[in-house]
Parts: structure tokens; C-alpha cells; sequence
């Protein structure tokens, strides 16, 4: 993962405040996350259900490639 990568992932985690406008509600913290993670593994081969930390570095993981 790029320090970019990285960048996008701290921002998508961030809190999300929650504020209920027009009976429409936020997106979820845990909604966002996913969706970096979708992103990346779409970008770089891999399914993002299956990234894991590998406790190197915040930028480091590993998962299965696509199929």
C-alpha cells in the first residue's frame, strides 16, 4: 500500500458524525472502510474481505488475490 493508499484509509476510518437531514442518514464509519478496502483490492488484485494486518507497519497486509 502507497502512503497515498494509506492517507485515503485514515480518512475513510475517521468518525462519522451523525446527523439525520431529510430522513436520510449517514454512512457509516465501518461503510466507509469497507468501501477503501473494495477499492484497493480492485485496484491491486485482491479480495478485501480478506486483508490482514501483518504487524509491519500500518501499510502492510496480506489477502488472497482475485480469481
Amino acid at each position: 500500500m502507497s502512503e497515498a493508499d494509506l492517507a485515503d484509509a485514515r480518512q475513510a476510518m475517521k468518525p462519522v458524525p451523525y446527523m439525520v437531514i431529510g430522513g436520510v442518514e449517514p454512512r457509516s464509519q465501518q461503510e466507509n472502510a469497507n468501501d477503501f478496502w473494495a477499492r484497493l483490492g480492485a485496484r491491486m488484485g485482491f479480495e478485501p474481505m480478506s486483508a490482514r494486518p501483518t504487524g509491519k507497519g500500518d501499510r502492510f497486509f496480506t489477502a488472497e488475490a482475485t480469481q
